[in-house]
């Protein structure tokens, strides 16, 4: 009989399955592939290449990259695959049996199994009805259960909104536990708490490559954290654990980033867009959102969603179980011609309905 870890049975999973959408707004992702000069660039990188090395080059390349735009130094700053595996291991670092974590709920629903997955006690905070986070109330929870660490992700997902710089400095100068800032999103914010980490020995920035750079597909991410701290996680890595193709490719993209700056402009003029439209619809709830997306909430949205994926649409539904999120829908900024279709297929269906 196969002997399986203890409470595997027991640990929740992360539904990764996706379907080919005609319209895909359902993921967070850039409907955009790279701009076509940085795309040449990155193939010409790629072409050269020595697959028979370890990736030591790359990693220390997009490192010093990301450290000289920050004003940090390298050792502040490790890369992951993804902002999800920082996360994950951050978890590890400061996890552990009867260790207990922090999180807001509703958000990114990845804290919870993290949290099962390092063998600790997820703690989550409920958000007001607005989805507003209550900072002196939060502050006090983790005070109370004796957190060895907090999570905020700042703008949040999948409500969108976000606190202010001020509001999560008061956090970091407020407890005595590490706090980690998940800043998927902070590209369409405007607004990174990157600078406080000198302040702060605490926090730790996690910053991913996924959405504004548009490099879902290839899982890159980092965090910047004073070098001690990185020092430690570091220690929950394995050896090579990013493929030389990814760290290439970000390398490029990092480097001509300002090549993303129309797009970043474009996603946040069609948020608020499509925020102003929707808020015209009747029985339709539309929160404001600092991400590149929107949620909204209906009586119906079930029903909508079924009636978008017959029109080969995608977006997101979450189920009544979901906390908090009964009855809403998620929508990812699209092109201008993608988010007009979603507006008024949304539209046509409540119009039929009355």
């Amino acid at each position: 009989m196969l002997n399986y870890r203890r409470d595997l049975e027991k640990m929740p999973s992360y539904d990764g399955v996706e379907k080919s959408y005609r319209i895909k707004v359902n993921a967070n992702e850039s409907t955009m592939n790279l701009p076509p000069l940085v795309e040449e660039r990155v193939i010409n990188r790629l072409a050269m290449l020595a697959f028979n090395r370890y990736p030591n080059a790359e990693y220390y390349s997009l490192v010093g990259q990301i450290a000289e735009n920050f004003s940090v130094e390298p050792s502040q700053v490790l890369l992951g695959s993804g902002s999800s595996e920082i996360i994950e291991k951050v978890f590890h670092a400061f996890g552990g049996a009867g260790r207990k974590i922090v999180y807001p709920q509703p958000s990114f629903s990845m804290y919870k199994i993290y949290a099962k997955a390092a063998e600790s006690q997820g703690e989550p905070f409920s958000l007001d009805e607005n989805f507003n986070l209550n900072v002196d109330e939060f502050i006090k929870k983790i005070r109370e259960v004796g957190a060895s660490l907090a999570v905020v992700c700042n703008p949040n997902n999948p409500t969108g909104n976000a606190l202010t710089l001020e509001e999560v400095e008061k956090i970091a100068a407020s407890i005595d536990c590490a706090f980690l800032l998940d800043e998927a999103y902070v590209e369409f914010y405007g607004q990174s708490a990157t600078h406080l980490v000198a302040k702060y020995p605490n926090l730790i920035v996690a910053r991913t490559f996924s959405k504004a750079y548009g490099m879902a597909g290839a899982r890159v991410g980092y965090m910047i954290a004073q070098a001690e701290v990185t020092r430690m996680i570091n220690k929950t890595f394995m050896p090579y654990h990013m493929n030389v193709l990814t760290l290439a490719a970000a390398d490029i993209v990092y480097q001509m980033r300002d090549e993303f700056t129309p797009r970043l402009q474009m996603i946040i003029f069609e948020r608020e867009r499509m925020f102003e439209q929707l808020k015209t619809l009747p029985g339709v709830e539309v929160f404001p959102s600092e991400a590149n997306f929107i949620l909204i909430r209906l009586a119906r949205a079930e029903e909508l969603k079924n009636y978008l994926e017959s029109l080969d649409i995608g977006i997101r539904y979450f189920s009544p179980s979901a906390f908090g999120l009964k009855n809403c829908l998620r929508i990812s900024i699209g092109t201008i011609f993608e988010n007009d279709e979603v507006f008024s297929a949304i539209k046509n269906f409540l119009e039929a309905a009355q």
